[in-house]
């Protein structure tokens, strides 16, 4: 998709216009940062898991360190966002970025375990303000279908990237485990050109945004306005998982134990996503009146696989719910967006994405557990299908004689 050369800001006249694709390009790249840490090391787990055998506990530890970034975003994100509204966003980015270069690098120097665990915990903080900056700067450069059109290239490219990161992570631990963590030094190349590129607030509109951010700290922050989207967003953020962690253990299940073929599974899936995310910028306004449908395309999709006795049927069914989930994120998104004044949106945009990480690192334990509960992943799946699908009739009768949404103004979910 073209990046557009000239979209210009809107919030009180903070930021100069943001012309050029120079911005947006860093702000995508620095999205996908969050992304690279979870999928990176997938491919070098079994090779880490015999290097460090003889640690007690390794049999738990070394799959804790894909899971432990992504909880401590999910912790830390509210924090973050503070941070971005008293301290500004730009500066935070770019020092959030040098710090994700140096604390990702750690690993290739130490041959603690658990000094590696705690690495990338500290990891997970300096994605924690990545995320949260990059989404709240969307936010904060664009306005209208723009910012819905940057909003859904945000998950486009998340979902692209995934992709191309567990390709370029496998083909690095052919040298070694230890050799993937050298992608993470790419934020030494980024922070740099983000503290040239990227718009700092106009100097006459300083003032204005300190009287923003102190009117902020007397009122409370709308919490209301943000609660029920947050909890809607947990249950998201699973369904946007579900393909992606457990796709791998339902084709074994159906007898198709082939690397090649697995990837060449996971990859249509990521295309249907990143399919659904372009769909969702050719569509109107509303994003709330959508959810409903969107709700009930991932619950077929979880259906058809829960029930697939075949390849291409599974396939199909995976489809299905991607093409629902590129759309479902990046609706969530916007309307989260849509709720929050300039002085609340790096708290705002914090929350959501705590939000959004804590069904990342909720989305395996459900399916361990609905899997111990039906004993077999499958139904596991199809349970879930049916409970998305109660979601979606819950959310139809909510927004069923819902207002048109107005800027800042609470929706009806």
């Amino acid at each position: 998709m073209p990046v557009p050369a000239d979209l210009p800001a809107r919030d009180h006249g903070a930021y100069p216009a943001v012309r050029g694709r120079l911005p947006a390009t860093l702000l995508m790249a620095g999205s996908c940062l969050p992304i690279l840490g979870a999928v990176l090391l997938a491919p070098v787990m079994p090779r880490m898991q015999d290097h460090f055998e003889a640690v007690p506990g390794s049999a738990a530890l070394v799959p804790l360190m894909l899971t432990v970034p992504a909880l401590s975003l999910a912790l830390l994100a509210p924090f973050a966002g503070v941070v971005v509204d008293r301290l500004g966003r730009k500066r935070l980015l770019v020092a959030a970025t040098v710090l994700y270069a140096l604390f990702g690098t750690v690993p290739l120097w130490l041959d603690s375990l658990y000094g590696i665990v705690i690495s990338r915990a500290l990891l997970g903080v300096a994605e924690a303000a990545i995320m949260t900056c990059c989404t709240t700067l969307i936010g904060d450069y664009y306005t209208g279908k723009a910012r819905d059109r940057y909003l859904a290239m945000q998950t486009m490219c998340a979902s692209a990237s995934a992709t191309v990161f567990f390709v370029f992570g496998g083909a690095l631990g052919a040298v070694g485990w230890r050799a993937p963590f050298w992608l993470y030094a790419v934020g030494l190349l980024l922070a740099p050109a983000m503290a040239r590129a990227l718009p700092a607030p106009a100097p006459d509109a300083e003032r204005v945004q300190m009287e923003e951010r102190l009117q902020a700290g007397r009122r409370p922050f709308p919490v209301r306005r943000m609660a029920g989207l947050c909890l809607l967003t947990v249950f998201g953020a699973i369904v946007f998982y579900t393909v992606p962690v457990e796709m791998s253990y339902l084709l074994d299940d159906l007898g198709v134990v082939s690397t090649g073929a697995i990837g060449a599974v996971t990859a249509i899936a990521s295309a249907a996503t990143v399919l659904g995310s372009v769909v969702f910028t050719r569509l109107t306004d509303r994003p709330q009146r959508r959810l409903p449908a969107l709700f009930l395309l991932c619950a077929a999709g979880f259906l058809v696989m829960g029930t697939a006795d075949s390849l291409p049927l599974l396939l199909a069914g995976a489809v299905l719910n991607c093409v629902g989930t590129g759309l479902l994120l990046p609706s969530l998104l916007t309307l989260a967006m849509s709720r929050l004044d300039f002085a609340d949106r790096g708290r705002g945009t914090g929350l959501w994405t705590a939000a959004f990480f804590l069904g990342e690192f909720l989305c395996p334990l459900v399916f361990l557990g609905g899997k111990g509960a039906s004993g077999d992943l499958a139904w596991a799946i199809a349970l879930f299908g049916l409970f998305t699908l109660l979601v979606s009739a819950a959310l139809a009768l909510f927004t069923r004689g819902a207002r048109p949404p107005q800027q800042h103004a609470p929706e009806q979910l």
